[in-house]
Order: C-alpha cells, then structure tokens, then sequence
C-alpha cells in the first residue's frame, strides 16, 4: 500500500505562484508512474502532469509553459510548481500514484489540496 499526502495548496493571486508537494509513503518502491490531477467545482477529475519514474513528463495542454512536474525519488516525493496561476486554474489538486502489485496497476490517490487563484 502507499499512502500520499499533498501540501502545499492555498489562496494565491492571479499571477502568483504555488508549489504543490506529495510525499509518498509505504511501499514506495512500487511506484511507477506519479501525477497531478484537478477537479473544479462542478467539473470531473482531469489529468495536470504525469511524470515517470525514469523522469519522462507529460502535461495537459492548458499548462504548457506555466507548470513543471518533477520528483524525487530518493525522497519519494512529487512536486508541481505552478506559476503564472490564472482564476481557472482554481481546484482541488490531487496526487495520484501507479503503482505495480500482482501484475496490475493500482492507483493510489492523495486526499487533495486546494488551490485558489483570485484577487
């Protein structure tokens, strides 16, 4: 099992910035795959940024240029640096972790940080 536990989140300006953090513990040697996914109000969960564990990135389109998702594996933990946040980027962000355990992927998931981007 892994468990995931986001940081990070709060009330920022349009403009501004966050750095979301996931540290995951348990069995972390498990992990492949990690990411961030949002939900809006009123909206269903989708895909931010994905990273491997062999560093590969992957992001929606609506966060080219303004997010970079990286990790530490030695500290398993996952980070999202957000920056130039606009008021649609307001959501709960959720970490997600793939992990391999009798030959399938289980997903694991984080309880979910707030972001809000407003003046």
């Amino acid at each position: 099992q892994v468990q995931l536990v986001e940081s990070g989140g709060g009330l920022v300006q349009p403009g501004g910035s966050l750095n979301l953090s996931c540290a995951a513990s348990g069995n972390v040697l498990s992990i492949n795959d990690m990411g961030w996914y949002r939900q809006a109000p009123g909206k269903g969960r989708e895909l931010v940024a994905s990273i491997t564990r062999g560093g590969s990135t992957n992001y929606a389109d609506y966060v080219k240029g303004r997010f970079t998702i990286s990790r530490d594996n030695a500290k398993s933990t996952v980070y999202l640096q957000m920056n130039s946040l606009k008021p649609e980027d307001t959501a709960v962000y959720y970490c997600n972790a793939v992990c391999r355990r009798y030959g399938f992927n289980v997903d694991y998931w984080g309880k979910g940080t707030l972001v809000t981007v407003s003046a």
